[in-house]
């Protein structure tokens, strides 16, 4: 199932979920896609700029020099910064998967087992005199059972509006109720 949501931002989101089985889902929040217009106008614009300034200073130099940084700048924000995908897979007996993937073809995946998982929350912060929604996963304090040791934020890039947030959250949830109530039920 794929649902339309809006980020922090206004932009438009998918949120496409799977179901694999009744204690593993798939959740998948894909960005807005790298426009040709948005790059081209990028482009054109330095383009503009080192032309003026070769004209200038009637050295080729300044041709060569933005070539190579407009190449190599658009080479780290596809492999670095442009995330297109950000998925999260819960598996109740195993732990959750949280996977981006840049523009590039990169991705970059972690792993938490479900053992260090203490729960999974949205929280709140004040950003610029607004309130934004991001959902989190609280891992247990190995010392301390009722701590947290750490916060692990998800959907970084992606920053879904808090309707997007409230779908995932109760999807994870179902899941960690099921682990929480098999061991009582054996």
């Amino acid at each position: 199932e794929e649902w339309w949501y809006r980020s922090a931002s206004g932009a438009r989101i998918a949120l496409r979920c799977r179901q694999h089985s009744a204690s593993c889902r798939e959740l998948a929040v894909r960005c807005p896609r790298l426009r040709l217009r948005s790059l081209s106008a990028a482009t054109s614009a330095a383009w503009l700029a080192a032309y003026g300034l070769f004209v200038l200073t009637e050295n080729s130099m300044v041709l060569s020099a933005a070539i190579i940084i407009m190449l190599v700048g658009l080479i780290i924000y596809l492999h670095f910064v442009k995330i297109d995908q950000e998925s999260l897979l819960v598996i109740g007996s195993l732990g959750i998967q949280v996977t981006s993937s840049y523009a590039s073809g990169k991705e970059n995946t972690t792993f938490i087992e479900m053992s260090q998982v203490k729960d999974v929350v949205i929280n709140e912060a004040i950003h610029m005199q607004k309130v934004i929604y991001y959902l989190c996963i609280l891992l247990q304090d190995p010392g301390d059972p009722q701590g947290v040791s750490e916060v692990v934020p998800l959907f970084q890039s992606s920053k879904p509006r808090l309707d997007c947030l409230i779908e995932v959250y109760k999807s994870c949830q179902e899941i960690l109720e099921q682990r929480k109530m098999a061991p009582q039920s054996s």
